[in-house]
């Protein structure tokens, strides 16, 4: 297994050693250098967009990782729990081929809208018992519910910063995403440990809420020019 992945590594730089990017323009003098970070993440729409990102990141990260030690608990095999891992994994990638065109008809919000029902449905299943259906099933909706709101948040920060501004918004962005993951790593073995199965579900429906809340409230307010 050790040496697939080696090889799917290898594979992958050479595939990327032929690739050619175009030259990064030399900014001109005088040219707009955009705003600041603070003035750009203080925008209602790139605040929204960033912390649903790193939230939807940190619950799913959350709950896929505490998953293998839930399981073992109830006594599955290792074979039992990379079935359900995988059924994650198609969760989380498949919907890429079709959620950028649900998000070009619908718009991001709707759209990162059921990724909250997605994710609420995903601790209902965990909620309602502990079979290998329900691991499977759980699983499977936390991947799909990250991909519609993880997809939809970076869609909808687009439209508050400028193109001079991209670098420092997708750095801020990126930032608070991967903080919230580290954290979130280092929690799930102790809090399923500690608290428990249900109590880690439980306490999953409030970054879910509170992202949900946040994004009825943006829905509510009346539209700002992009990048304003």
């Amino acid at each position: 297994m050790y040496l697939a992945l080696a090889l799917v590594a290898v594979l992958g730089m050479a595939v990327m050693a032929l690739i050619r990017f175009p030259a990064v323009p030399a900014t001109a003098p005088g040219a707009p250098r955009g705003r600041p970070i603070g003035e750009i993440m203080r925008q209602p729409v790139f605040l929204i967009a960033t912390v649903a990102a790193a939230l939807c990141y940190g619950v799913m990260n959350l709950l896929m990782a505490a998953t293998p030690l839930a399981m073992q608990v109830c006594g599955f095999e290792f074979g039992a729990t990379a079935q359900v891992l995988q059924w994650h994994v198609i969760g989380m990638y498949a919907p890429g081929f079709f959620t950028g065109h649900l998000i070009r008809r619908f718009g991001a919000l709707p759209v990162m809208g059921v990724g909250v029902a997605l994710n609420l449905a995903c601790v209902g299943v965990a909620l309602s018992g502990v079979a290998l259906l329900q691991f499977e099933l759980a699983l499977a909706l936390l991947g799909v519910g990250w991909n519609f709101l993880f997809t939809g948040s970076t869609t909808l920060a687009i439209t508050a910063y400028r193109p001079e501004e991209r670098d420092r918004a997708q750095a801020a962005i990126n930032f608070c995403v991967f903080a919230t993951m580290a954290l979130t790593s280092f929690a799930s073995g102790a809090l399923v440990t500690t608290q428990g199965w249900t109590w880690l579900n439980l306490g999953s429906l409030l970054p879910i809420a509170l992202v949900g809340a946040a994004l009825i409230w943006l829905g509510r307010r009346p539209a700002a020019p992009a990048g304003a």
